[in-house]
């Protein structure tokens, strides 16, 4: 393992200053870890889906005693003195941990642009964003310097950096992966979820962290077994196809791709279904709303008192103030401010009560559509990954990125991108498929034979060595 470790590193170090997909890498402790599997396998240990295996881990899951930064400087030399449950897991599968992944700051953003070091630049075209947040993780595998990753997803974060990238990437079903050692963002839609060149290795990865954690009080209890229920065959499976997944807002190339998808998966039997999600058109407010609230409750453990650099103020107020006006970025702040108001005395009704509803809302929406079909088929983002700095000046349209994978967060189902061409000018484009909660796997199965009638060759792009 420790020759894998090698090639990992020096891949890293000839093609990241390019590309920007990490945070850190600690060489010592890479090689540390390819001589304890090699001692493990020569004592005759060979057990382990990942063995030396290099796994790429977004910055805002804890592995003991390496930095944590969530790519802001308020935990800025922050060193957790534990491991995350999915790191864990990994460790036990053998897996050979490469390094932390930039993202967004505290993984809010559309693109890797809101780090507070430096953006993430996509393998295909390094003019553009690689997606968000989970940028650095889906760059670090489109560019062959990890084999996998982790990252997380609360609106998107997962699914479509994979879409920006060319591949697969699976927000769970809420629960089924456990969030201990994640930091938090908005609690009630965090996910940690794995991203692979393909739907095999992606599901590999999810079997390893996936199950129950008496940690996490979120987490199902159902042993992971029981969500294996195998999808016989596309012949007779029913796909929804919502119209308000077919709007002209989208570009041509990826409604192209979409329709391509389409024709070839009824040729092979599948059978598609119009089912109607009027919702769609809120879920962005909707989810602006209740993830902005639960940020800004998150939010205010850093204060600098118990994590990072403390700025020194006049009195506690003051300290506080300098702290996280100094640590936290504009978005951060932004959400922050947004959340506190949609908390606050005499609009909590108006605003986060009324969006909790529509939620409640979206997610029954959901289950009338799963009544009658086996999944839901449409694009993972309106557009191919975009330049870097083309929509920075204007939130909103950062915003917008999400609106085909919001509304699924909101409900706690699962959904998987997978690569389903390319434009003219060979940026990727993603195919989202949603399932019912518990599905993940039937999902996969059904993203592998996307894969096969397509024809996806799941390789890592040839990174050019100028931006």
């Amino acid at each position: 393992m420790l020759d894998i470790a090698e090639d990992s590193l020096a891949r890293i170090e000839d093609l990241d200053p390019g590309v920007h997909a990490f945070l850190h890498v600690d060489r010592d402790h890479v090689l540390a870890q390819a001589r304890a599997i090699d001692s493990r396998v020569k004592s005759g240990d060979r057990e382990g889906a990942l063995l030396g295996v290099p796994v790429a881990i977004k910055d805002n899951l804890c592995i003991a005693g390496l930095p944590t930064t969530c790519a802001s400087r308020i935990l800025e030399g922050y060193r957790p003195t534990y491991d995350a449950t999915v790191v864990e897991r990994l460790r036990a599968a053998g897996a050979l941990l490469i390094g932390k992944t930039n993202l967004d700051e505290y993984a809010m953003g559309a693109s890797t642009e809101n780090s507070a070091w430096f953006p993430t630049r996509n393998p295909h075209d390094l003019k553009r964003v690689a997606g968000g947040s989970s940028g650095g993780s889906a760059a670090a595998i489109a560019s062959g310097m990890a084999l996998c990753a982790l990252g997380s997803d609360t609106g998107g974060s997962v699914r479509q950096p994979a879409s920006f990238c060319g591949l697969t990437g699976l927000r769970p079903t809420y629960g089924l992966v456990s969030r201990y050692g994640l930091v938090a963002f908005a609690s009630s839609l965090d996910q940690v979820g794995p991203l692979a060149l393909n739907a095999e290795d992606t599901e590999i990865l999810l079997s390893v962290i996936a199950g129950p954690d008496a940690r996490d009080s979120t987490c199902r209890t159902r042993p992971l077994a029981e969500y294996r229920r195998d999808l016989p065959g596309l012949r007779g499976v029913r796909i929804g196809a919502p119209p308000q997944y077919e709007s002209d807002a989208i570009d041509r190339p990826v409604r192209q791709a979409m329709a391509r998808l389409r024709a070839a998966l009824e040729e092979a039997g599948a059978e598609f279904v119009r089912v109607d999600l009027p919702l769609t058109d809120y879920a962005i407010p909707t989810y602006y709303l209740v993830v902005t609230s639960e940020a800004s409750s998150n939010l205010a453990r850093f204060d600098g008192v118990r994590y990072g650099p403390r700025s020194e103020g006049a009195d506690l107020a003051d300290l506080y103030r300098r702290t996280r006006g100094r640590g936290f970025g504009d978005e951060v702040k932004r959400r922050i401010m947004l959340g506190t108001f949609a908390l606050s005395s005499g609009y909590y009704d108006a605003y986060y009560k009324k969006a909790l509803q529509v939620r409640q809302m979206i997610a029954r929406e959901f289950d009338a559509a799963f009544s009658k079909v086996d999944f839901i088929l449409g694009p993972t983002a309106p557009t191919p990954a975009f330049n870097i700095g083309e929509k920075s000046s204007d939130p909103l349209q950062l915003y917008l990125c999400d609106v085909f994978t919001a509304p699924s967060s909101l409900a706690g189902i699962p959904g998987l991108s997978v690569p389903v061409g390319f434009t003219e000018s060979r940026l990727p484009i993603g195919a989202q498929i949603l399932g019912p909660p518990g599905s993940d796997f039937r999902i996969l199965r059904l993203a592998r034979d996307v894969e096969r009638l397509l024809g996806i060759e799941n390789r890592p792009a040839e990174v050019s060595r100028g931006a």
